[in-house]
This record gives C-alpha cells, sequence and structure tokens, in this order.
C-alpha cells in the first residue's frame, strides 16, 4: 500500500499534489495535464482575473453601461435564433428582484447543454448591456454555486478565476490552492534575499502568494485588475530578477573564459580602412573601436551589432575579421540562406582581396566529395575564413584555430548555434542583425552580450518613400510597375500566403502572380516562397539580382535576402497582415541602389482603426527602432522576435514593455549580487530556485 508522503519531508516544488488534501489520483491526473504536478505549480497558475463580490448587484438593479457581477438561478437555458436565423445560446437568470438575458453568439451546441441546467446556481460577471427592455451580458463569466452558498457568496471579498481546467471546476481549484496554503503555511521559502526584501519593502513570499489568490479584501479592485498589487509588482520583480541574474551569470563567466587576445595598433587599423573603397560614418568608426577594444582582450568577445538594413554591418565584421585573421587564426561567417551567405562570400573575397587569405564557401549545395575535400583544408588551416550555412555546425567541420565566428541574422539562430559555434574553438563572437531590437528587449533577449549600434546609414544611402494604396488603387499600382519596368528597374511583390485560404480572405502569391502575368504581359516574372526547392530558391533570386527577372513575387523568404540595387519598388499586399519590424525588413529590400525607391504598403484597413494607424508609422519614418519601439508596443513582447525560441525563459506575469522600470531594478540587483557572490555559496535557497528554474533556458554556466 502506497503512503502518503509528509509535506515536512518534501518540499513547495517536489511534494506530489496527488498528496494534497482533497485532490487524489483522479484530480492530479486532470491536474496533470496542464502541467501542474507539484503545489508549486499550481501556486504559479495565478488567477487571470478576480469577481468582486463586494461589488455584487441583485439582478433587478441591473442597468446598461457598465460591468457588474450577480448571482442567480437558471429559469431556462437553450439555443434561440437571433436576427437573420443567427443561432443564440441564452440563458434567463433569475433572483428575487429580477431576470438577466445571457447570450452567447459563438458557442458549442453541446457543451452549453451540458453546462447550464435549469436550477443551476451561477455567478455572472460581464458587461451589462440593454437591447429594448431587456437587460444583457454576451459572453459573460460565469462560474458554477452550490445552491447553499447564496448567503456566503454576498459577503464581501473577491473570488479569483483562473484559466478553465476541463473537469475541475473553479470552486475545486480554489479549495486546493487554499489547502496548499494551509498545509505548507510557515514552509514556504523565500528565494529573494532578505535584504533586497527590505530595500523594496517586498512581502514575503507566502504572503505574495496569499495576497495573488485570495486577495484582501480592502484592496482597490481597478489596482488588482491591472496587475499593479504590492504582491504583484514583488511578482514582477522576481520574474526579471532570476531571468537577469541567469544573465548575470553567464555573462560573469563568459568574461572569465580563456580565449585569444589580437591586438591591433592604431596604424594597422587606419591602413586596413585605407584599402576599403569607402570611408567609414562616424557611427562605424565608434562600432569598430568597440570590437577593437574586445579583440585586444585575452577573454572571448561576446558582442551583438545592431544595425538598420544598408547601415555597413558586413564591412565592420569583415574589418574584425581581417584583425583575427592577421593574427594567424581562422574565422567563421555564418549566415541563414545559402545565397546570403554566397553574398558574404563575394563581399569577402572582394574586401580582403590585398591580404590574399584562402577563402571557402562551405554550404550544402557543394557535393560530397567537395565537402569533404573543404572540410579536410579547414580542419588542417589552409582555409583561413570559412563563410556557410547551418553546415557550418556540423559535427563534421573542425577548424584549426577558430578565433571569430561571425552570426549574421542572428535572431535567425538562437542560443544553440551559438553555442555549437563556441565548442569549435573558444572563438570571439559578433553576432549581426538588420532588426532593430528595442532597447527594453534587448536588455533581455541579448543580455549577455555586450551591445553596439550602427545608429545612421552611409551617405548617399536612399530615403525610401511609403505610400499606402487601397485595394481599389490597384490599376494604377499595375501602371507604376510597368512604368519603372520599362526604365529597366525591378520590383518586389511580397504576399503573406502561398496559396489562396479558405479561412483567411488575403491575396496569396500564386494566384496573384499568374493575375500580374496577364496584367503585365511584357514584363518577365518569377514566383518564389518557401516551397520552392532551395536550388530552384537559389536559381530564381540569381536570375533577379542578374537582371533576367524583372518582378519578384514572392512570400516573406526575401525578408532576409540579397543586395539587388537595382530594385526600386517594394510593393506588400494586405499589410496590415505583417508586423511593423517585418514590414521594415522588406521596405529595406529596395534603395540600395543611386535610384530613388519607393515601398507601397496595399490595405484596406481604414486609417481610423488600429491596423491603418499602425501603417502609418512606416509612412512617416525610416528609423528602424521607433517602429521597432512602435511594434512592440502593439504586438507585445511575446513573440516579437521569436523570443520564445530565444532561450529565455517564458514571464508568466511580467511585461518587458509595461514593466520596464521595474525590470531595471531587477537588473540592478540580480549583476550587483553576482559581482559580489559570483557562485551564490552564500544564497543556498536563490541557488537551488535558479538552477531548478532557468538553467535549461538559459544555458548557464557551470557555478559550482
Amino acid at each position: 500500500m502506497l503512503n502518503s508522503p509528509s509535506s515536512n519531508s518534501r518540499s513547495l516544488e517536489t511534494f506530489p499534489i496527488q498528496f494534497i488534501k482533497g485532490v487524489g489520483p483522479r484530480i492530479a491526473e486532470i491536474l496533470a495535464k496542464k502541467g501542474i504536478l507539484t503545489p508549486e505549480d499550481l501556486l504559479y497558475y495565478f488567477p487571470y482575473k478576480y469577481l468582486d463580490r463586494r461589488r455584487m448587484t441583485p439582478i433587478g438593479e441591473l442597468k446598461g453601461g457598465g460591468e457588474a457581477v450577480a448571482v442567480g438561478k437558471i429559469i431556462t437555458a437553450g439555443i434561440g435564433f437571433f436576427g437573420r436565423g443567427r443561432r443564440i445560446f441564452e440563458v434567463l437568470l433569475g433572483d428575487d428582484s429580477g431576470v438577466v438575458s445571457l447570450k452567447w453568439f459563438r458557442f458549442n451546441p453541446r457543451q452549453m447543454m451540458g453546462s447550464f441546467k435549469k436550477g443551476d446556481v451561477l455567478l455572472v460577471a460581464g458587461m451589462v448591456t440593454q437591447f429594448r427592455k431587456d437587460v444583457q451580458m454576451i459572453h459573460p463569466t460565469t462560474q458554477h454555486l452550490d445552491s447553499d452558498v447564496m448567503a456566503d457568496i454576498r459577503a464581501p471579498g473577491l473570488l479569483p478565476t483562473y484559466s478553465a481546467i476541463p473537469g475541475l471546476g473553479q470552486k475545486t481549484l480554489q479549495k486546493i490552492v487554499r489547502q496548499i496554503l494551509v498545509q505548507f503555511a510557515g514552509k514556504i521559502e523565500d528565494p529573494i534575499p532578505l535584504e533586497i526584501r527590505q530595500k523594496y519593502e517586498f512581502l514575503d513570499k507566502e504572503e505574495t502568494f496569499h495576497e495573488i489568490h485570495f486577495p484582501s479584501p480592502e484592496v482597490d479592485f481597478d489596482v488588482l485588475s491591472r496587475g499593479r498589487t504590492p504582491a504583484m509588482k514583488r511578482e514582477i520583480f522576481e520574474e526579471f530578477f532570476f531571468m537577469e541574474l541567469g544573465l548575470a551569470l553567464k555573462r560573469y563567466h563568459v568574461k572569465r573564459e580563456a580565449g585569444h587576445a589580437f591586438p591591433c595598433s592604431a596604424t594597422e587599423l587606419e591602413q586596413l580602412k585605407q584599402g576599403l573603397p569607402f570611408t567609414l560614418t562616424r557611427a562605424q568608426n565608434q562600432v569598430m573601436e568597440e570590437i577593437l577594444a574586445d579583440l585586444a582582450q585575452p577573454c572571448p568577445m561576446n558582442r551583438l551589432l545592431q544595425g538598420d538594413v544598408g547601415s555597413g554591418k558586413t564591412i565592420i565584421a569583415l574589418l574584425a575579421a581581417r584583425i583575427v585573421l592577421d593574427n594567424g587564426f581562422q574565422v567563421a561567417l555564418m549566415a541563414p540562406t545559402e545565397i546570403l551567405a554566397e553574398q558574404h562570400y563575394q563581399t569577402a573575397r572582394k574586401i580582403l582581396a590585398s591580404a590574399n587569405y584562402p577563402i571557402a564557401l562551405l554550404t550544402s549545395r557543394s557535393s560530397a566529395a567537395e565537402m569533404k575535400q573543404i572540410r579536410r583544408l579547414i580542419n588542417r588551416g589552409i582555409y583561413r575564413l570559412v563563410v556557410g550555412t547551418h553546415a557550418l555546425l556540423s559535427e563534421d567541420v573542425h577548424f584549426d584555430k577558430l578565433g571569430l565566428a561571425l552570426i549574421d541574422e542572428q535572431h535567425r539562430f538562437g542560443v544553440v548555434q551559438r553555442q555549437t559555434l563556441k565548442e569549435k574553438g573558444r572563438p570571439d563572437i559578433l553576432v549581426m542583425t538588420a532588426t532593430p531590437i528595442p532597447r527594453t528587449l534587448s536588455m533581455t533577449l541579448y543580455g549577455d552580450l555586450d551591445l553596439s549600434v550602427i545608429d545612421e546609414l552611409p551617405p548617399g544611402r536612399q530615403r525610401i518613400k511609403t505610400l499606402i494604396f487601397k485595394d481599389s488603387e490597384r490599376k494604377r499600382l499595375y501602371q507604376a510597375i510597368g512604368e519603372i519596368t520599362k526604365r529597366g528597374e525591378q520590383v518586389y511583390v511580397v504576399y503573406p500566403l502561398v496559396e489562396e485560404s479558405e479561412k483567411l480572405p488575403l491575396k496569396d502569391a500564386t494566384r496573384m502572380s499568374e493575375e500580374l502575368k496577364l496584367a503585365l504581359p511584357e514584363v518577365k516574372i518569377a514566383l518564389l516562397h518557401g516551397r520552392v526547392k532551395e536550388e530552384e530558391r537559389d536559381q530564381i533570386m540569381r536570375g533577379f539580382k542578374e537582371g533576367e527577372i524583372q518582378l519578384l513575387v514572392a512570400t516573406t523568404v526575401v525578408e532576409v535576402g540579397i543586395d539587388v540595387p537595382n530594385a526600386t519598388l517594394m510593393v506588400i499586399e494586405n499589410a496590415e497582415r505583417f508586423g511593423l519590424s517585418q514590414l521594415h525588413q522588406l521596405r529595406g529590400r529596395v534603395g540600395r541602389g543611386s535610384k530613388p525607391s519607393y515601398c507601397v504598403l496595399v490595405s484596406s484597413a481604414p486609417e481610423f482603426e488600429p491596423a491603418g494607424k499602425r501603417l502609418k508609422v512606416m509612412t512617416e519614418t525610416g528609423d528602424g527602432f521607433r517602429i521597432a519601439e512602435e511594434d512592440l508596443s502593439i504586438r507585445g513582447p511575446g513573440d516579437y522576435l521569436g523570443t520564445r525560441q530565444s532561450g529565455l525563459p517564458e514571464l508568466r506575469v511580467a511585461n518587458l514593455l509595461r514593466d520596464f522600470e521595474i525590470l531595471k531594478l531587477a537588473r540592478q540587483e540580480a549583476f550587483k549580487l553576482v559581482k559580489l557572490d559570483p557562485t551564490l555559496r552564500h544564497q543556498p535557497t536563490l541557488r537551488s530556485t535558479l538552477y531548478s528554474r532557468w538553467k535549461e533556458r538559459l544555458a548557464l554556466a557551470e557555478i559550482a
């Protein structure tokens, strides 16, 4: 017979939730499907909203125009019809004072019929509206109550509402959470050091859990709803603190790793600059000084080079490469696509021609025999600079003396790939991105890297004029495309879909390429999307670069592309479907030559709606950083730049944009603590919490 373990012998994060009073095997199995295995997991399953029982309104006093909470019994429930035969699910709820109609326009008939039965007691919350004489709530939040708790539910207080777990009611979840807090009273360790808690007057961890799940009756409901109570602020700080602690540890230990020093005197640097076909901008010179200082250190450089499309990042990277090559080491340059790798290869051959270093191009296009020969020469140190795609990460690629790894378009790779390159010889790392990253994100997304920014474009770089066209202006647009191609210039037309979707009424690349061929019979048109085989894709891109193709119809595969100085028009269909930063990236495909360039955003979104206002930002500025900040504020940080794949932990309650001031404090405290105690030996609770939560996601250096 299995004996239940004592909560005295197991901690909150290891005690099986099955043995909490009132749980048992059946409920434990239901919770496990949500990833809730321990009491700690459930305590972190925070309510997403609260019902304010202090504002309980008798149904007869409900009035349209505001939110309200009420409780009553179901009089009738069933499917009805609205307007032109549209089905609705309607519940009539009543108490001694009156009746309210609850309506759902989107519903599962079987599920709703099973959930709402005559005589059930419901707690409801939502916006009250009035239709003719009927008082109603549309899609309200509901909670079933035991019929004997009518008096209790009207007692003052706040009721937590959790995201639904199929098979478990709200009241059951509340009971289990309350039981955990009783069972583990006085045993919940606080991972935040006491001196930090005292400094910011934070609640302790146990009180924080109490206040989040069962807020004090006197709390301001508006403050609670916005997540700004002392308990939530403490929780936000804790999330940021552990994330920044992980980044601080990585940074601390990286700075102490053994590496190689690559000295370069001011005179030598000037000679290298004089060999360039143009003069560096002020921003490029500033960034070069920062990189030069890193290269001279015996510990590995870990730097992010951020600059808008066309700002000259590649030249800076190749100057750094030249310094490392001159010190007798090898350099690897990794790009996300074969065509971009080939472009970097050609640029490197041109810029480094005077030094005559052997350069290899390593992609999957090479035959097996060629790959074997290239790998052998890399291993022997014959090839000094190796340009390639993911092929560089292969276990078969070994360097003789790898001194520098350059990674283009960092967000296309990530933490794991960066680590794989590091393991090939402890090289200095310089990662580059043309996607402007708001400071609010760069502090966390690349918090273990030093940051350099090229914040100006080279002289002569064309400012791209951006216009918004309605779908009804398509004839005018096609005429403009015809005139541009007649002048010998080239055009991109980008669509959000490859093929027509039944679900989304959007333009698709395949169908529209046929329409463009009919509308512009004299224009040489090609179609490019992610389903095109890689070899054919490269062939199409080469044809476009060499001018054989005048108009390229594509999906976002061209977002990270090649330089085509002759391309002067970028047309983006259904532009409202793209993030602003992505639109900015696509726009950067044109304006690379000396001719005036344009970007046309085709959208039917009204100017006064959010989508229309977003697009207007694109017509007002070419500043990638302003666009990135605007994009982050609109989309939120969750999926910006694919942060879910970035190696950072997901945030439960903290928001990088809203809570930036708390983030700065958490970062300050985390970095200060690591400076004083880099192994966290004096903070055992903090140390164990950090490892149990973040170790895999942050790929932490060992601190034992």
